[in-house]
């Protein structure tokens, strides 16, 4: 069962990420404040729920939050300052719109970049831990996910609907047969190192 806080009397913010692993889109994060006594149905980390299931619970946890918000980065941004960071500025820019005051960040994973004015706590696998974080989770992979979802009907060779901009074969495949878009990242490695492509 998920917890519904780290410490007890502290306004505290879940923070998670979505799309670290892909080849192409955004890093995009979500921070979600929760009121103490909340009980979600049916919530846990993201990648253990289905479509479905995920989809249903965005609107009851948006309409439940006390606030929660969305932190995108770039493809171009990730190339720029590698994924491991991008994933802490999309975390900083989810964060940084809520007008709460947060005592306390819950952050999954065990990296963070700190805030300027909020300690926090890294949490591995704080996405099936605590209810904000897990929440933060199924916020960030929807939003994702709809984003990936709207490229793919201008690039359909990468079967991004399906895949969501992660190393399937078929992805990897469109990639060697078209090159790539604006929207993949070129740091990462796109096709295997047997082949090679000009980027």
């Amino acid at each position: 069962m998920l917890k519904p806080f780290y410490k007890k009397g502290l306004i505290e913010a879940g923070c998670d990420e979505a799309g670290r692993g892909c080849l192409s889109g955004p890093v995009v994060a979500a921070s979600v404040i929760l009121p103490p006594k909340i009980k979600l149905k049916g919530l846990n980390d993201s990648k253990l729920l289905s479509h479905k299931k995920r989809i249903e619970l965005e609107p009851i946890i948006k309409e439940q939050a006390i606030e929660w918000a969305v932190g995108i980065v770039s493809p171009e941004e990730i190339d720029e300052i590698n994924i491991l960071n991008a994933s802490f500025l999309a975390m900083h820019r989810a964060i940084n719109q809520l007008k709460t005051k947060i005592d306390l960040l819950l952050i999954d994973g065990n990296r963070f970049n700190k805030h300027d004015s909020i300690e926090h706590e890294c949490i591995v696998k704080g996405d099936s831990k605590f209810l904000s974080i897990a929440a933060a989770s199924v916020l960030a992979k929807n939003y994702r996910d709809r984003t990936m979802v709207e490229l793919d009907e201008r690039f359909p060779a990468y079967d991004w609907k399906n895949n969501k901009g992660y190393p399937t074969k078929k992805h990897r495949q469109a990639i060697l047969e078209n090159g790539i878009t604006k929207y993949h990242r070129k740091t990462f490695q796109l096709v295997p190192v047997q082949y090679e492509i000009e980027f």
